[in-house]
Formats: structure tokens, sequence, C-alpha cells
């Protein structure tokens, strides 16, 4: 009987003979019919950071941008992406696990229309699934990517098996972190780990919660030095958000900061990051390899 691993790297060939890669040192920004979205992750150390309520409004900034956003609450055991927002989704992953809905129809809408899936109880699921339904699952999140600029995965907190697949095989991973010595500590450790599974993977920083521009450029150095000299591994940071009163008041509304209070600091500074973020090109691609394809291929690799 096939397994499961087999089954995906057969289906990866199937559909790789038409996949289009990035031009060295761009981002990948393709339209139109065939087109792949950028897999994002964003992860931290510890938790009590931030990490979700950043990726809630990076995400909106990126499609405010006129990007294509779709968030996926990946974090197995604190999904939350739905809280901030006060919604209640109708649907998440375990219905399209069920095959009881395809992936288009459990994408939820958050403010300003943002496409958001769900976790649930099905993330859980997904790491016990047959090769015929995760065959099924590649296809339907495949089908997303193709309608999408980026998918930013929300990860949960730490270094769970979970989410050490997650991050090594996205195409990029931002890791939020605060100036606390803990976080600054098990931000540092969340890279080793990673970068010793999965040599090459893209970090940068966002240090949230940042008394001034000052304290974040330290606390990334920090993080940057020990990186470059134990580890042999580059970090940059992206941007930092200011410790504002204000996305506290948010989170109690359970309204996105940046819609909520949108001249605050911390939305200005967010605002920043994402503008950044599409100034900056990515690094080269090490393969043809990239989007949906390429997050599947590095996945399977853990099953080997």
């Amino acid at each position: 009987m096939m397994d499961q691993a087999q089954a995906l790297r057969d289906l990866i060939r199937q559909q790789g003979s038409g996949g289009r890669g990035a031009e060295a040192g761009m981002e990948p920004r393709l339209t139109g019919k065939g087109k792949t979205a950028k897999l994002i992750t964003v992860t931290s150390g510890k938790g009590g950071v931030g990490k979700s309520n950043f990726t809630l409004n990076f995400a909106l900034a990126l499609q405010a941008m006129g990007r294509k956003v779709l968030v996926f609450d990946a974090d197995i055991g604190m999904a939350n992406i739905d809280v901030l927002m006060g919604i209640s989704p109708k649907f998440n992953l375990y219905h399209l696990l069920q095959r009881e809905k395809s992936a288009s129809e459990i994408i939820e809408k958050g403010p300003h229309s943002l496409s958001f899936i769900a976790g649930g109880s099905g993330l859980s699921e997904l790491l016990s699934l047959s090769e015929q339904d995760l065959v099924y699952f590649t296809e339907q999140i495949e089908g997303l990517a193709d309608e999408m600029d980026y998918i930013i995965f929300d990860t949960g907190a730490g270094l769970s098996k979970e989410n050490l697949n997650f991050i090594r095989s996205a195409d990029e991973c931002l890791v939020v972190t605060t100036p606390e010595p803990t976080s600054i500590t098990d931000a540092y450790a969340l890279i080793k780990v990673v970068s010793g599974a999965e040599p090459g993977v893209t970090f940068k920083l966002i240090i949230n919660r940042a008394g001034d521009e000052k304290e974040a450029a330290q606390t990334a150095d920090k993080i940057a030095m020990a990186a470059r000299r134990f580890l042999g591994v580059e970090t940059t940071m992206l941007g930092y958000i200011a410790d504002d009163s204000h996305v506290v008041q948010a989170v109690k509304k359970q309204v996105p900061f940046s819609l909520a209070y949108p001249n605050c600091n911390a939305a200005k500074d967010l605002q920043r990051i994402a503008y950044r973020y599409l100034l900056v090109p990515a690094p080269p691609e090490p393969s043809a390899l990239t989007g949906i394809k390429g997050f599947m291929h590095k996945w399977l690799r853990r099953t080997k």
C-alpha cells in the first residue's frame, strides 16, 4: 500500500511541470491564472507576545496595499484569530477534512472582507490523515494558493512538532518577540531548532511592544548577533511595534487595532512594516519548488 508521503510526492511531481518560479532575488508577484501565493509563517518562541494580533493586522495592511491575503489559523492549541475579530465562524478546517465543505467554502470573511480559515479541531486531525485525505487536502489548498498573493499561517508559540513542521515548510518565517529577556531567549531557541532542522529558512524579526526604536534595534541585534555567531544564521529586523495602550483597548473591543485606532503609534508602525515588507526583495530560492508545492515538498520530508 502506498504510504502518504509517496502519494503526495507523486501529486507534487504531476503538478510541478506547470509551476512558475520567482526570478532570482525578487519576491514572487505572479498575477492571473496559475499564480502561486507566497506562504508565510508567523511564530514566536513563547506565548503572550502578540503574535496573532500582529498576524491579523499585518494581513489587513497587506490587503490595504492591494494584495490578496488569506490568514490560516494554524495554532493547534489556541486558535483565536476569529476571537480577535469578534467573529463566530460557521466552518473551519474540520469541515474540509471531513469533506463536508471545499476549501473555498470554509473561508470566512473578517473586517474589510479579509479572508481567513479558522483552525478549530481540524488541525489535530491534519496530523494523522490517510494518504488519500492528504492528497485531497493538498489539492484543496493549492486551489486557494492560485487565487491569493499571500497565505499567512499563524502558528502556535513554542517548539512543538506541529509548529516546527509548519515553519520549516513555508517560504518565510516572521518571528515575533518583545524586548523582555525571556522572550528574546525563546525567540533565539526557536531559530536554533528551526535552522538546525531546515537550513536556509529565512527569518525576519518583529519586535513588539518596544519602548522606542532604539530598544527595538537593541533587541533585534541581540538575537542577530547570537544567531550569526553560534548558528551561522542571518536574521533581519523587519520592523517594530510600539508599546501602545490602544492595542489592548482594541482587543477588548474585538476589533483589529489598525482599524479601531488607525492613527495610533502601533497602527503606524504596523503600516511601515507592511510597506517595508513589500519593498524588500526576497532572497534567491534554492529550488523551483516554491509556494504550496514547496510547502508540501518540505512538509513531506518529515515522514521519510
